[in-house]
């Protein structure tokens, strides 16, 4: 099958040498491209900024704002099989980055931030019959309810969810997949490759 995922973070520019982020390492979504990459898929890997090398075999587009991304995802999600959202991409962007390095100036600074695009919900409202969409849920409270709400929200076939704590920046992970149909399949903390090879084989069609 065709497999599209995305994986880490974007970053939204406020002058030449600021920026907005968020703490992604992206690999997460680095080991579900090995590991479908293992099974013998075809997999286009759409990665923010990150420090990890791609595993072998993937076609890697490199991005780095929230716009990029969606982009790059929108050009390839029409022939993808199944579409793996575990990119933390920013909701929000700076409205008027500056063209110059910002100066320091004395009292505060207000920046006006605007939406980013929501990729994901774009996905699930254009997501074709034979496609199978995925989701990824980075919380610090109220897992459950969270999770639940956006995989109904975003019309998503699975969502895979895990507190904060138990993924970023670490090599290890704790993930819970829910499904459509009502099902809670949890999948003890483990490498990340592993808790990969075994989220594939729940979702996987």
């Amino acid at each position: 099958m065709k497999i599209l995922i995305t994986a880490g973070p974007t970053r939204e520019k406020i002058d030449p040498v600021r920026f907005i982020s968020n703490y992604s390492s992206g690999k997460m979504g680095y080991a579900i491209a090995q590991a479908a990459l293992e099974s013998g898929h075809e997999v286009t890997l759409i990665s923010g900024p990150v420090t990890l090398t791609p595993p072998e075999g993937a076609t890697l587009i490199k991005v780095t704002s929230a716009a990029e991304m969606a982009a790059e995802v929108h050009k390839f999600a029409p022939d993808a099989d199944v579409i793996i959202m575990t990119a933390a991409v920013a909701d929000y962007r700076p409205a008027n980055p500056f063209d110059c390095k910002m100066k320091k100036l004395p009292g505060k600074l207000v920046l006006e931030l605007e939406r980013t695009e929501d990729i994901l919900g774009t996905l699930g409202t254009n997501k074709l019959p034979q496609q199978t969409l995925i989701g990824f849920a980075a919380e610090t409270d109220d897992l459950e309810k969270n999770a639940l709400g956006k995989l109904e929200r975003k019309n998503l076939d699975w969502i895979a969810a895990n507190l904060v704590a138990d993924g970023f920046g670490t090599d290890t992970n704790a993930i819970t997949l829910y499904n459509k149909a009502g099902n809670r399949i949890p999948l003890p903390r483990g490498a990340k490759i592993d808790v990969a090879r075994s989220m594939l084989k729940v979702i996987l069609p």
